[in-house]
């Protein structure tokens, strides 16, 4: 199977993928033997996966709930123009927030979607008074509260 313009994965490449995408702190031996093989080639592999950028890193998915992070909010941007020096100011700016989890260039009635943890509305409310609207390039902002997370799963379908 190919999958990108360099590099080809095997039957085996895409197994590991999967069991790594499920559990990432799954032992080699372990998941040697799901592949059936010797964990010796299986560690090569993964050394080969994660040089050639198929596994970019190993992560723990903590639960931001019992962190006391329990609203997830999805906050839409729009900026006041769209030129480069603006986007890359707000990117700049955006990765400074550390409530802001994740950061998506978008298309369609917004330019950005932000995924924001926060522990209560009270925290959200200074959140966007005092960080987001320090950030000169936003013109609005949109923010849709997450009432139930049902499906994250972390994982490429492959």
């Amino acid at each position: 199977m190919k999958y990108s313009s360099n590099e080809l994965l095997d039957d085996i490449d895409i197994q590991l993928l999967k069991h790594l995408g499920q559990d990432s702190n799954i032992a080699t031996k372990d998941l040697a033997a799901k592949v059936n093989l010797s964990p010796s080639p299986v560690f090569e592999r993964l050394k080969r996966l994660e040089a050639s950028g198929f596994i970019k890193k190993y992560i723990a998915v903590l639960d931001a709930e019992k962190l006391s992070y329990g609203l997830m909010i999805f906050c839409n941007i729009k900026l006041k123009q769209h030129d480069k020096a603006i986007g890359s100011d707000f990117v700049k700016d955006v990765m400074q927030l550390k409530e802001v989890v994740e950061c998506y260039n978008i298309s369609g009635d917004y330019d950005f979607l932000l995924k924001v943890y926060a522990r209560d509305m009270k925290h959200y409310q200074d959140f966007v008074f005092n960080k987001l609207g320090s950030v000169k390039s936003i013109g609005s902002t949109h923010s849709t509260f997450v009432m139930c997370e049902n499906k994250n799963t972390h994982n490429i379908n492959l």
